[in-house]
């Protein structure tokens, strides 16, 4: 479900927060990276990320013509700067087929139609919580791998739900006449009020899901509408072992030899989905020099942000989520050595935490550089002095203050925000589920303008099919997380707090936890739909204990969410808005927006980099995975591995790096060449990429994929997926 990822970071980025839980947050500090990363072997990247020293501009507005900078919008995309170096403009029939050849896994990753039939190709530790969710204590997929030899033994993922951007609109003027004369908190109301009524009037049926995308933090707003797929079924997966080869030590490192890959089908009325748009597979896959496309669904970025919020980012936020996150890390672990089955049920989760840890790191330590900060210093100096010369520009002067004035206000309520509002304080499945029946109950009955934005008409197709999700809750893990969760609620706000006492009363953590969870009865999906469907009455006369507590938080939650909308988000995004409208009368749109979760196409080469005085190659092979083995975890391979060596061509090149621009966000995309064709599988950056939520340094920044020899290789050899091969198309 959606609900852990929402509380534990998901697995690919911290920005699953932002695309799983919606609107009802703000949007959260940075992604993580890509994702996880695994074994390399010597000489390996740096262990510590480095800044981008030498953020790749032209005028300080945009990407210079020779860097492969940039997350282009599709319905922008620079094809005279991509043939001026590389000879290569691609048609609009070529973007066109891009697009509706990709989709977006909504809990955070991206993915790619491999046939006409529906074959979605994406990382293992996308389609992780399914995998998961479809273990038992008596056969874990984890650990054994998933293939499903007939269509019949493809397996529904409980809760999964896969997009498909079909139409792009701009429908910025609109969006600008609901809010033009207002600020503060009447012009944040228009501008959801407004944002709500594009999106119920585009999604016309469950089966379309429909976002306005906010650009260039309000210089632009786009209507991005989607087919919605709900019923997503696993095809293969392999081993975690090759998977997720070299565990934590090697995450973000290359030479890589990972088999990071899944294959989902999406379903269209009990039957494969007939999808006319589908990447062809390449035979040949990929050298060194060659160019290459990244199409995929980074999900946030912050290079467009002012030196205010990139302070408070670095300053205040930053820090207190790493504490925040090693303290869960070690309390994880510890219920990991409870026994085997904890280990199983907790497993995806602290993985999530080690990867967000580690990227976390690379991105504050980014920040730090005192060079590359006061690169970005100068930049916004740049702009502002342009602005200040410009009388038509007068009412802009003041916008970058403002916003520095509202980051101060949040400082005031970041930590009760946070433990409150967005649950730091109750991480539980049946936590965010008694949430969503309480809130549903209370916001349905109003006016689609005047809800809460993830209420809105255009989204609840989504709540209701995440509330209704039938995969397992396992209460000893809610127990733990709930409790550890109350531990930290209790010690940040005080143990005097008034909302504190309510909520604990004469309890202790621990207690409260287990009586909350072995009491209530929302685990049961029957139950769920109950409450849902009777709305406000069901939910009044409700004795579930779970709902009850969630009724004593939720005015607390809702006050302090309020102070954060009407003191800081109104401020902000009024404010920024001016900000991208002076950059555009400066820049044009020679820059490209910041990630937003939403698709984006990025263009380079097979690349490697100079790592203290040694040329990385940037192509590893197969043989080099049992030169780095050493039998024993996070380096054993897999016993289907180690039994096949004898059958593998040990020169099939296995992993590679590529100066595509990518971050979180971009695990499972697609790497495809000038003929659209897949010739990799994105699952990783390398360490210096962890700066990349604020810029990008051409010399150093690596995104990291499969082979796509490695894939058909290992399918055919090491897992004899003769049907799933037939179905790839190898042109």
């Amino acid at each position: 479900m959606r609900y852990r990822s929402c509380r534990t970071v998901g697995l690919s980025l911290l920005a699953a927060s932002f695309a799983a839980c919606g609107p009802q947050s703000p949007e959260p500090v940075a992604p993580v990276g890509t994702s996880h990363d695994t074994g390399s072997a010597t000489p390996t990247a740096s262990s510590t990320a480095t800044a981008p020293a030498t953020v790749a501009t032209g005028d300080v507005g945009g990407p210079s013509a020779d860097s492969d900078e940039g997350m282009w919008l599709l319905n922008e995309f620079p094809a005279e700067r991509v043939k001026k170096k590389y000879g290569f403009s691609p048609s609009q029939a070529w973007l066109d087929h891009v697009r509706l050849s990709s989709v977006r896994l909504t809990l955070g990753c991206s993915g790619s139609i491999v046939s006409p039939d529906g074959l979605v190709m994406t990382n293992h530790h996308c389609a992780s919580e399914c995998i998961g969710q479809l273990s038992t204590a008596k056969k874990d997929f984890q650990a054994s791998g998933f293939y499903a030899k007939a269509a019949t033994d493809e397996v529904k993922c409980p809760g999964m739900e896969i997009n498909e951007l079909v139409d792009i609109s701009d429908v910025t003027a609109r969006v600008n006449d609901a809010t033009k004369g207002l600020s503060d908190k009447a012009y944040n109301d228009a501008q959801k009020s407004e944002l709500s009524k594009i999106e119920k009037a585009c999604a016309t049926s469950d089966d379309l899901r429909c976002d306005v995308v906010t650009l260039y933090h309000g210089g632009r707003f786009h209507l991005y509408k989607y087919k919605r797929f709900q019923d997503v079924r696993l095809v293969f997966a392999p081993e975690f072992a090759i998977a997720f080869f070299g565990g934590d030590p090697d995450n973000f490192m290359f030479p890589r030899y990972d088999l990071d890959v899944s294959f989902l089908r999406i379903y269209d009325h009990d039957k494969p989905a007939k999808m006319p748009h589908y990447f062809d597979w390449s035979k040949t896959g990929v050298k060194a020099g060659d160019l290459t496309f990244v199409s995929g669904h980074p999900g946030s970025t912050a290079r467009l942000l002012t030196m205010a919020e990139l302070q408070f980012q670095r300053d205040f936020e930053l820090p207190n989520t790493l504490m925040r996150y090693s303290e869960l890390r070690g309390a994880l672990t510890e219920f990991q050595n409870r026994g085997k089955e904890q280990k199983r049920v907790s497993s995806e989760m602290l993985f999530g935490i080690e990867n967000s840890i580690k990227a976390l790191k690379g991105m504050r330590e980014a920040l730090v550089d005192p060079t590359f900060f006061g690169q970005k210093a100068a930049e916004e100096k740049a702009l502002r002095d342009r602005v200040a010369a410009d009388p038509s520009q007068k009412d802009t002067v003041g916008a970058w203050d403002a916003i520095a004035s509202a980051q101060k206000k949040y400082e005031t309520i970041y930590d009760r925000l946070r433990f409150v509002e967005h649950d730091a304080g109750f991480r539980s499945d049946l936590f965010g589920i008694a949430k969503t029946l309480v809130r549903a109950a209370d916001e349905i009955p109003k006016a689609n303008g005047e809800r809460l934005r993830e209420f809105s008409d255009a989204r609840l197709p989504g709540v209701k099919a995440d509330l209704l999700s039938n995969a397992p809750i396992y209460d000893e893990l809610e127990v733990f997380t709930l409790s550890t969760s109350l531990v930290k609620l209790r010690e940040v706000l005080g143990p005097d707090d008034a909302f504190v006492k309510k909520v604990l009363g004469k309890s202790s953590p621990k207690d409260l936890a287990a009586s909350l969870i072995k009491g209530t009865k929302l685990r049961d999906p029957k139950v769920r739909k109950a409450l849902f469907d009777g709305g406000k009455a069901a939910i009044d006369a409700s004795t579930d204990p779970l709902i009850q507590f969630v009724k004593l938080v939720d005015p607390e939650a809702r006050a302090v969410r309020k102070q954060y909308e009407d003191g800081v988000e109104s401020v902000v995004k009024k404010n920024s808005e001016l900000v991208a409208k002076a950059s555009f009368a400066v820049y044009g749109t020679s820059r490209y927006p910041d990630a937003t979760f939403t698709l984006r196409l990025a263009y380079g080469s097979v690349k490697g980099w100079n790592e203290a005085g040694h040329d990385v190659n940037p192509i590893t092979t197969i043989g080099g995975a049992f030169d780095r083995a050493t039998g024993a975890d996070p380096f054993a391979l897999p016993k289907s591995w180690v039994d096949g060596k004898s059958k593998l061509d040990l020169n099939t090149p296995f992993n590679f790096c590529s100066t595509n621009d990518i971050v979180g966000g971009n695990s499972g995309s697609p790497v495809i060449d000038k003929e659209g064709r897949i010739v990799g599988l994105i699952f990783d950056g390398n360490i210096h990429s962890l700066g990349g939520d604020y810029g990008y340094d051409p010399a150093t920044n690596r995104a990291v994929a499969v082979h796509s020899s490695a894939l058909v290789e290992s399918l055919d050899k090491i897992y004899g997926a003769k049907r799933l091969l037939g179905e790839l198309s190898m042109k």
